[in-house]
Order: structure tokens, then C-alpha cells, then sequence
């Protein structure tokens, strides 16, 4: 069954922006890809380290320290540095996306556009 793919309204149309989907098998995961990233990385999660990222994002604040498994952004130094995503089950998988693809992703969080996943 192909996942069902959704990006946030505040990314433009047409563009490559982070998506998010579910794979309604037990147990059910979620998946994080951006269109855009050359990898075509695909983050597999559970929806407890998903909801940990979205509440995370919606209140701007310092998750508390995590359990396995959790989603590990990383934001570079500079406005130019590409953001990562990566699960602590699998590090070695890693999502790439930059600031305003992934401000319009917090964006949607913040206005629970994914609030049906977690």
C-alpha cells in the first residue's frame, strides 16, 4: 500500500517541503521524507517520538531528555546550514532539509495540521 503523503499548507505549491505519513499496519509507524532532499531518505518513527517532536515545536521549547526513540533535529549555526532529522533507532538515516522548507513544516505543526498522526 503506498502512504498517503501530506505536506504543510504554508509550504508553496509546488515546491519540496517536508511530508509526513502513516503506515496503518500494527504497529503503526509514521514516516518523514522532504521531496526535495537528493537522499530520498525516508525517517521512520513511532507516533510517541512524533508527538514528542510536535509538542516539542508547538511550545518552542528544549525537549526533555529522551528516551528511545526519539527524532533528533538539527539546526546549523547559520541561516545557509541545512536542517537534519534523524531517529535515535536509526542515525544513520537522515533527512535533509533547509530553514524555510522547514519553518513552514513548524509552521503547520504549530496550527496542528499533524496533530492526526501522533
Amino acid at each position: 500500500m503506498t502512504p498517503h503523503w501530506q505536506k504543510s499548507s504554508y509550504c508553496s505549491e509546488g515546491a519540496s517541503c517536508i511530508h509526513i505519513a502513516t503506515t496503518p499496519t500494527t504497529p503503526r509507524t509514521i514516516h518523514l521524507t522532504e521531496s526535495g532532499d537528493p537522499t530520498g531518505a525516508i525517517l521512520t518513527t513511532t507516533p510517541a517520538a512524533f508527538h514528542a517532536l510536535l509538542a516539542t515545536l508547538k511550545t518552542d521549547t528544549p525537549p526533555p531528555k529522551a528516551t528511545a526513540p526519539a527524532i533528533e533535529v538539527t539546526l546549523g549555526q547559520t541561516p545557509d546550514t541545512p536542517v537534519h532529522l534523524r531517529s535515535t533507532t536509526a542515525p544513520e538515516t537522515v533527512v535533509t532539509t533547509d530553514r524555510d522548507k522547514w519553518h513552514a513544516f513548524v509552521l503547520g505543526v504549530r496550527a496542528g495540521e499533524f496533530d492526526h498522526f501522533a
